[in-house]
């Protein structure tokens, strides 16, 4: 056997052996990707009287939504945020925090309202984390696996990586030029064409996808790699999960602080104080032509008026700027990317499972025929 040979046998044994081995993960992991691609639409078709607004205008107060909101929660949920539409014709959003034992992931619980901007009418209320489209982000973030599922996932993501490499090795005619390999008929079962040929066309969008999932799944590794600055570890104490507390100012007074200290911007985002060493009020505000709104802390203490800190994908520690996390999370979500990405996003989650069970029949189909050869020699 040749050198370059034996390097064939060797890819096509470890692209096998991906295939076959993690196939119970891989092919969860890809379909839920393709299926959350669609998450909108498929969110707005499965609860469509979330959004049956009555028109595009926020005619209320951000505290009228907040009565209608609590009056709607009662003594289930605690307000804890509220979002104004940014899009016309969405609903405004209200969160509240259920009080109890915490749900998935040690995550607390939450339960949500939809308001109708132009009335204030709760539209709907209900607890999105028990939904179908949460689980499918659990199931394509973590796999359902406690503590690790996310790291699980990454090397999920490097395997797929090597798949799709090793996948376009074995693709690549051995005798012949790059079009020949473009031919349907390049072996005698339609299951070997189908595996190649499908293979081929999604390989690129796959690795891409994969690596881009690979980043997510291990931020800090990824930044480093890239040169940018480490996040700041969280502080020790509740942190992102602290419980709201009996704020000294009315969500009146800081809703008030906050546009005094932009009057051109509108108010998009209000979260009430947490328990922590400096509670304060965070509100986001857009200002006309802004692609993106900014967050002011109002202090619940004092009142007083500051820029937002804490940790952003678009910092890091010591001030970095950060735009390529953004762009990793975009790409592999598909968001704003348009109709044509998404639709790759799409085929590339269904197609490992076609190419998992191509493989897979094929790989039995080989060992039948090697255990009948070695009958027959026998």
């Amino acid at each position: 056997m040749t050198p370059m040979a034996r390097l064939r046998r060797f890819w096509l044994d470890v692209h096998l052996w991906i295939g076959v081995g993690l196939l119970i993960a891989l092919v969860p992991l890809s379909v839920t990707g393709s299926i959350l691609v669609w998450h909108d639409p498929l969110d707005r078709a499965l609860h469509a009287d979330r959004y049956a607004v009555s028109g595009p205008v926020v005619a209320q107060s951000v505290e009228a939504y907040a009565r209608a909101a609590q009056e709607a929660f009662g003594d289930r949920a605690k307000l804890t945020q509220l979002r104004l539409p940014q899009t016309p014709g969405d609903p405004v959003v209200a969160v509240g925090r259920i009080a109890g034992e915490p749900g998935p992931g040690g995550r607390p619980r939450s339960l949500n309202a939809w308001i109708d901007p132009p009335t204030g009418r709760v539209l709907d209320t209900a607890e999105v984390a028990r939904e179908f489209t949460m689980l499918m982000h659990r199931v394509h973030g973590s796999l359902l696996i406690p503590e690790v599922g996310r790291k699980v996932v990454g090397w999920l993501g490097w395997a797929m990586f090597v798949s799709s490499v090793t996948g376009l090795w074995l693709w690549w005619p051995r005798h012949g030029g790059f079009l020949k390999g473009l031919r349907w008929r390049r072996g005698a079962s339609t299951l070997f064409n189908l595996h190649h040929m499908v293979g081929f066309w999604i390989c690129i969008p796959l690795a891409v996808l994969s690596l881009t999932g690979v980043y997510i799944s291990f931020p800090q590794t990824s930044r480093a790699v890239f040169g940018l600055p480490a996040q700041p570890p969280r502080a020790a104490g509740p942190g992102r999960f602290a419980p709201p507390i009996e704020a000294k100012l009315t969500l009146t007074q800081a809703v008030a602080a906050a546009q005094a200290s932009a009057p051109d911007a509108r108010v998009v985002e209000v979260n009430v104080p947490t328990k922590g060493k400096t509670p304060a009020w965070r509100v986001g505000l857009k200002a006309e032509g802004a692609e993106r709104p900014k967050t002011v802390e109002v202090l619940d203490a004092t009142g007083a008026v500051k820029a937002a800190s804490g940790r952003s994908e678009r910092g890091g520690a010591g001030g970095g700027k950060d735009e390529i996390s953004p762009l990793m999370r975009k790409i592999h979500d598909g968001n704003d990317m348009g109709i044509v990405w998404q639709a790759i996003i799409f085929t590339g989650g269904i197609a490992p499972a076609l190419l998992s069970a191509t493989g897979v029949i094929m790989w039995l189909r080989r060992r039948a025929r090697r255990r009948a050869i070695g009958r027959a020699v026998a």
